[in-house]
């Protein structure tokens, strides 16, 4: 029966009289699994069944304001839209069965922007507009799906991950306390001019690691931990009369307590600290330890990175990296995002990459000159997950080519060790050669320079698409001023080509989002590859190359995916909605990128980023599905911006 079928009344009946049925059907999707069960069965008993066949308009743009709500029941409802340049209408989405639509134009009391077309026999259930705004007003759990569509169930998809993860640990606690809440006891603090003495008898009756110094006005001008007693009595340099200002760590790193506990493992392990002073309007609330982060937790975190930093043997760092993956699998079950995790392990590899960079100097012995390591690519960007290759290189300076080649002749050894001493600690050897061992990719400033000049000025599709991985840098060892030098000029000279820029845009198009126009996803047909997708390459890609090419093209030097595109929010070069939509799909391929290297992880199976969609639950894939078409909406821009 159509929508604008007289007899619609049948349609009703249908519904009336497999109530239990229906909402039996409807308890198997979100947001109705949520959904109180008198808020259900009066969505239920509101509703009509409608059939329309395969190609039948359900609902145009000129038609005026939408009248229904509408949920698959069965069959298949594709969104067109005609897109500016194109003579033909463009699907935009497809809605499969358990999905519903169109909430924003309800909502806005409005007609769709999309006309919705039956992809195949399909059959819906229909509520009047009327009835869809007094279940809005009841129901919350509803409301919130309306307001928010599918970003809604990234809640329950966190949860879902948190809980599967906590299983293997039995630990229930979150990374996201404030540190106002952690802080609870407190700060030992005192004078800049009481005796050293006096203040660690403070600290040894309260039974305390560290003593903040303050002023008048309680605003913390240093802190003074056990480590530095240790420090004060090994050298003997200073009375244990003499004032402590004298002795203390100056300025004290601080956050504010609504930080999160996340915040200050993440800042203790990359400063190598063990307390940080808890500020709000420059007056000291509160000191947090490692001790508290580690029993809030039980993920002792600035122990390991301290443990990598001191390794006295590649061996025992290799020995570590058992240890970054169940720190992995506690920081789900701890309720980390993907992003909070990626970025710890990339700073546990860098800890890593230091380490084994300082060792290979000791055993090697240093070349006599500084010089600075470079990483590319996923760790380039702090994207890293535990599947992970070596993506490096050198920069040094030199005054001539002459010395550039000396100084190569120098490093080239050393950089051979440390790439092999990586690899024994779990980071493979790029098939590539994108590695410092490489002579291609040792090179002084002035050369860099010059091979970023090539990139940009006689690039070609085929080798940019090889050479983009060098657009996403950092320094992880050594001086960075040379390398923020350096890019600073690659930037003048992205920003200044527009050919360049167009290629980088055709580049951003290669690799397709894996949905088609018929089917929810698009899998490899043939091959040990066959009916799997590649989330890395096909999902996530789509968002680093888009978010590089506006980046470099807009001056900006950033170079993690998700904080490139809250700078083009910010500058507006993207809309703000879309920006917080590409977060959240981004957030969500490698959420399930990251499930699937710790289920191969505990296996025993190689890593690989490819996964059968079908493994996955209801609400996975279709959060997924929705994440590709974010990612397809992202290259769709693209193409319009380029023209290509």
């Amino acid at each position: 029966m159509s929508k604008e079928d007289p007899f619609a009344a049948t349609g009703k009946t249908a519904v009336m009289q497999n109530v239990h049925g229906t909402m039996t059907f409807l308890l198997n999707y979100p947001p109705f699994n949520l959904m109180d069960t008198h808020h259900l069965a009066f969505m239920v008993e509101h509703c009509q069944l409608c059939f329309f066949a395969s190609g039948e308009s359900i609902i145009r743009p000129q038609e005026g304001p939408v009248k229904h709500f509408y949920i698959v029941k069965q069959g298949l409802v594709r969104g067109e839209r005609m897109l500016a340049g194109q003579d033909a209408p463009e699907t935009t989405f497809e809605i499969t069965q358990g999905e519903c639509f169109p909430l924003a134009a309800l909502i806005g009391e409005r007609a769709t922007r999309t006309e919705h077309l039956a992809g195949k026999d399909t059959f819906c259930l229909a509520l009047p507009r009327a009835d869809f705004a007094r279940l809005f007003a009841m129901s919350a759990p509803f409301r919130d799906f309306a307001l928010r569509g599918v970003s809604s169930l990234l809640d329950q998809v966190n949860q879902q991950a948190q809980m599967q993860a906590a299983e293997n640990l039995g630990s229930q606690y979150s990374l996201d306390t404030r540190l106002g809440d952690l802080a609870v006891r407190s700060p030992i603090s005192c004078a800049a001019e009481l005796p050293v003495r006096v203040a660690v008898r403070h600290m040894h009756e309260a039974n305390v690691g560290s003593i903040v110094i303050v002023n008048s006005n309680n605003k913390p001008q240093g802190i003074f931990t056990l480590r530095d007693l240790r420090k004060v009595v090994a050298l003997g340099e200073v009375d244990m009369d003499e004032p402590i200002h004298r002795v203390m760590s100056s300025p004290p790193f601080h956050l504010p307590s609504s930080a999160s506990a996340f915040d200050a493992a993440v800042a203790m392990t990359g400063r190598h600290i063990a307390h940080i002073c808890v500020v709000d309007q420059d007056r000291l609330v509160g000191v947090v330890s490692e001790r508290d982060l580690f029993s809030l937790q039980r993920v002792d975190l600035v122990h390991l990175a301290r443990t990598i930093r001191q390794a006295a043997r590649v061996s025992t760092l290799a020995a570590l990296r058992t240890d970054i993956r169940q720190l992995v699998e506690s920081m789900m079950a701890h309720g980390a995002s993907s992003t909070q995790i990626t970025h710890i392990i990339t700073l546990l590899n860098d800890h890593t990459v230091c380490r084994v960079i300082e060792l290979c100097i000791e055993e090697h012995g240093d070349p006599g000159f500084p010089f600075t390591w470079l990483c590319f690519g996923s760790e380039g960007r702090r994207e890293q997950t535990l599947h992970t290759d070596q993506d490096n290189g050198i920069l040094f300076e030199a005054d001539d080519a002459a010395e550039a080649a000396r100084m190569r002749g120098l490093l080239l050894p050393l950089a051979q060790k440390i790439t092999l001493g990586l690899a024994e600690c779990g980071f493979t050897l790029c098939k590539g050669n994108i590695m410092a061992s490489n002579p291609e990719l040792c090179l002084s400033r002035h050369e860099w320079d010059r091979r970023f000049d090539q990139f940009i000025s006689s690039a070609t599709p085929k080798n940019l698409m090889a050479s983009s991985i060098f657009f996403d840098y950092r320094v992880v060892w050594g001086e960075a001023e040379g390398a923020r030098k350096l890019f600073a000029g690659v930037l003048d000279k992205v920003s200044n080509n527009t050919l360049f820029q167009h290629m980088l845009a055709h580049n951003a198009l290669e690799q397709r989002p894996p949905i088609g126009r018929f089917r929810d996803f698009v899998v490899a047909r043939s091959g040990a590859e066959k009916d799997t997708l590649d989330l890395k390459k096909q999902g996530l890609m789509p968002f680093v190359d888009g978010a590089r090419l506006l980046a470099l093209a807009h001056g900006i030097a950033e170079c993690n995916t998700l904080e490139r595109f809250r700078q083009l929010s910010t500058i507006e070069v993207i809309d703000a909605k879309d920006a917080a939509a590409y977060e959240e799909a981004y957030h969500f391929i490698q959420l399930i990128r990251m499930q699937q290297h710790q289920l191969q992880d505990r296996q025993g199976l190689p890593f690989s980023n490819r996964i059968d969609p079908d493994i996955l639950n209801h609400l996975d894939r279709r959060i997924l599905r929705e994440s590709f078409r974010q990612a397809k909406r992202l290259q769709a821009s693209l193409a319009l911006r380029y023209q290509l």
